[in-house]
């Protein structure tokens, strides 16, 4: 079977287990991700005897399978990979982890044992024939074990690592033309472990030329095994402080790239210890506070820029307000024409700080002619992830599309004119609140309508893209009270049924539904014609560009929202059963497979999940179904076997209901099973016939008896239920099994497409349209109930209250 992404997650997060209680996180990924890399470099030289990396035999992950449970399997296993690292020119890049060392694997048996099971859960793995075309498999698992390392790492070791969804967004912001030629450079002076350079590598249809630079040592060796899991064996990069010790230079100064990105230590204390201020990096401009680097860096980027150069960097928010030289240093290149765009970020995105941070896009071409600067408040577009936050798919692609077409967004993006910025209320402040009012209109209470009920026609107005949808719903639901106010014309209760009975709120339903069926109709050929060839990445592309584009023009939804609803099940499901399929075709991909098994520490076995299970215990056989779980081929194949088994379901939970009524009837105090029954009330099979034998010897109570009787035989009845339907169950499930054999290529895609993909997408697009229509029927019933009574109803009604209280207190010889 191919390797699918999260099972490949999964185990190379269970390999980190086994590590994980003697050191820190920043520690034990030196670990994982040298055996990955081991690994994989061994499956890719048996697969391609071309490849780059040359896998020497007492290098090569066969060889450190053989070490397994061997006493010396440490100190062996330091010695094979330093062997490969010498043949490859990666000394010090694969070899900073120490397999021999007792301090942080133990000592004697427990780090022979530690060592031996890693080995062993990559063991398992086969990355030769698991690579779908422009799949980034591996890669993305390295992302995956450094996204985890660095949430587990802590405050000060976790900035090696700019998330992935920050990188994808920053590289989309380079804008690169697709026909933009390989040897195009790219740049980054703080690469960390070298993800973003990766992504804007990927950006560009014909690669880039990368060329990078990183201060920490054991950092730039994850960056250089980055580089190679993603398959970019040809990259430059180097060790060392890129403000005191700058690599990359040309006959004494900076060489220049074409793009730039970095996201630089924030607020770097120590940046002066050892600045080499020969390359001219702040010429024509202030010297940076001493304390804070963030402009040190900002400046050596736009140093490094070509004349036509483009460049984006992370930095915090700070840098867009702080005054004194900062604001002179900024000043200088809004002039300049350098600051293209400025998109502000959520909180608690990057790992190592919580504060917010902004992108900054830099562009060298035409600066001069610049005569404003487009800005976006994105800070509010994130989901929970943990303890830090994450930017979704939807706020990722409303990001790249705000800036690309210059689209001006209320309380989002616009553009800001050079001119504003100057202007002596603003000073060349570059503070986004400044420009763009992010918050949420305030809910305000209208005093007149208290006074006089009705509800104001401003907050009806509000809801104006609901009556964009559906037209004529406002005269349904509204009727004029007087000037600039309207009154409920049904009631309250009446609203949600107004509403959903509407017949442009029903037509609105279906040509959603029309526009889904539209879009995923023309786009199942694209599906059909999976195969090894096919790049997930460009088919989702195709696929969720047309979604966007089918629900751009339409009323009210948001296209976004549709778009995270397709993205979000692409991650979770799609992804890796596009992978199954491209890499075993259609038939193989779907049948079934025997579940794996796998032994715990204390030596026990443990089976993964299985879809369907003939009997128990080691001899049972276990059945996953990876690409399409059985329920689909039951409800297409089996229709009338399932509703027999849901008749058998009922009737066995009405015969266990039986049993619980007639004995919480009977088990009560004085009641005919209140002797035999439990302190609790229960009643057991066993204790009901003790109980029953008992009284019959005993010539006991007639009434008891019969009692004890009725419960044995609803227990039989019960029993003969539970039989019928785990027999029916073996059977159903031995007929879905049996089916998956004779499957077509044909009806494998019909399962897969229709039943399984089409059907969960029309789903969750649907739930994205009912949630949408829920906060509609929400907000008016706030509105209606708001202004129900006026202030002198609820003064009459206190009148009323205070009188029935007096007369109370009257009766009761209270005097007041």
């Amino acid at each position: 079977m191919a390797l699918k992404k999260s099972d490949l997650y999964s185990s190379l997060w269970g390999s980190a287990d086994e590590l994980r209680g003697s050191m820190d996180a920043s520690q034990y990924k030196d670990y994982v991700l040298t055996l990955l890399f081991v690994k994989y470099v061994s499956d890719k030289a048996k697969a391609d005897k071309s490849a780059l990396i040359y896998v020497p035999d007492d290098g090569s992950f066969d060889y450190l399978i053989s070490l397994k449970g061997k006493p010396d399997v440490g100190e062996k296993v330091n010695i094979a990979i330093r062997r490969l690292a010498e043949e490859n020119d990666l000394l010090g890049v694969i070899n900073n982890a120490n397999f021999d060392d007792p301090a942080k694997l133990g000592s004697g048996k427990e780090l022979q044992d530690k060592v031996s099971n890693l080995i062993g859960i990559f063991q398992d793995m086969d990355f030769t024939g698991s690579k779908a075309e422009g799949d980034d498999l591996l890669g993305d698992a390295y992302e995956y074990l450094m996204r985890h390392f660095a949430t587990q790492s802590g405050k000060s070791k976790g900035q090696f690592y700019t998330p992935a969804e920050v990188s994808r967004v920053m590289a989309q912001l380079l804008q690169i033309p697709a026909n933009t030629p390989k040897s195009t450079t790219v740049y980054d002076p703080t690469c960390g472990s070298g993800s973003l350079l990766i992504k804007v590598a990927d950006a560009a249809p014909n690669g880039l030329t990368i060329y990078g630079q990183e201060n920490d040592n054991a950092t730039w060796a994850l960056a250089r095994m980055n580089m190679i899991l993603h398959g970019l064996e040809t990259h430059d990069l180097r060790q060392g402080n890129t403000l005191a010790n700058p690599k990359f230079t040309y006959n004494g100064n900076l060489q220049t790239f074409d793009y730039l990105v970095a996201n630089p230590p924030f607020s770097h204390k120590t940046w002066r210890n050892g600045f080499d201020f020969s390359f001219g990096r702040f010429d024509g401009f202030d010297t940076p506070p001493d304390k804070n680097g963030d402009y040190a860096f900002l400046l050596h980027i736009v140093k490094s820029l070509r004349p036509r150069g483009k460049g984006v960097v992370v930095l915090p928010h700070g840098v867009l307000f702080r005054g004194n030289s900062e604001a002179r240093i900024r000043t200088e290149l809004i002039k300049r024409g350098y600051i293209k765009a400025i998109i502000g970020l959520p909180a608690n995105l990057f790992f190592g700080t919580g504060i917010p941070a902004c992108l900054i896009v830099l562009d060298k071409e035409d600066a001069q002619a610049r005569t404003g600067i487009f800005m976006i408040d994105a800070s509010k577009g994130f989901a929970k992830d943990g303890p830090k936050n994450r930017l979704r798919p939807r706020d990722m692609h409303k990001i790249v599309d705000a800036f690309t077409i210059g689209k001006e967004i209320a309380r989002y993006s616009r553009m800001v004119p050079i001119n504003e910025i100057a202007d002596p209320r603003n000073d060349y402040n570059l503070n986004i609140p400044r420009y763009i009012d992010s918050s949420e209109p305030e809910d305000i209470q209208d005093l007149h309508a208290h006074m006089l009920g009705g509800i104001p026609n401003r907050d009806l107005d509000a809801l104006q893209p609901y009556w964009d949808a559906f037209p004529s719903l406002r005269s349904e639901l509204f009727a004029s009270l007087r000037d600039g106010y309207s009154e409920l014309k049904v009631e309250p209760s009446e609203i949600r049924s107004t509403v959903a009975g509407s017949g442009e709120y029903e037509a609105f339903d279906r040509d959603i539904a029309n526009t889904v069926q539209q879009w995923w109709a023309s786009k199942r050929g694209l599906l059909e014609k999976i195969e090894p060839s096919t790049k997930p990445n460009e088919l989702i592309h195709d696929i969720s560009e047309a979604l966007l584009e089918a629900f751009r023009a339409r009323p009210l939804i948001d296209e976004y929202g549709v778009y995270e609803q397709l993205m979000s099940y692409w991650n979770d499901v799609m992804h890796d059963d596009v992978f199954l399929i491209a890499s075993e075709g259609w038939t193989s991909a779907v049948q079934p497979r025997a579940a794996r098994m796998w032994k715990d520490k204390n030596n026990k076995p443990k089976y993964e999940d299985a879809h369907i299970v003939f009997g128990t215990g080691a001899k049972a056989k276990r059945w996953v179904m990876d690409l399409l779980p059985p329920e689909h081929v039951i409800a297409r194949y089996f229709a009338s076997e399932q509703a027999d088994l849901d008749r058998l379901t009922e009737a066995r939970d009405a015969a266990t209901l039986a049993i619980a009524e007639y004995i919480e009837e009977h088990a009560v105090e004085g009641g005919l099973l209140f002797d035999s029954a439990d302190d609790d009330g229960k009643l057991t099979i066993a204790s009901a016939k003790a109980a029953l034998k008992e009284l019959k010897s005993a010539k006991g109570d007639v009434d008891e008896i019969a009692a004890l009787t009725k419960v044995i035989a609803l227990y039989a009845a019960e029993s003969k239920a539970k039989a019928a339907l785990k027999d029916a169950t073996i059977a159903l499930d031995e007929q879905a099994v049996a089916k998956y054999k004779s499957l077509t290529g044909a009806e494998v895609q019909d399962l897969v497409i229709d039943d399984k993909w089409g059907a969960t997408l029309r789903w969750q697009i649907n739930g994205e349209v009912t949630a949408l229509e829920q906060m509609f029927i929400a907000r008016v019933g706030v509105l209606a109930g708001r202004y129900q009574a006026t202030v002198h109803d609820l003064a009459s009604t206190a009148e009323e209250l205070s009188a029935r209280v007096a007369r109370q207190l009257e009766l009761m010889g209270v005097t007041q």
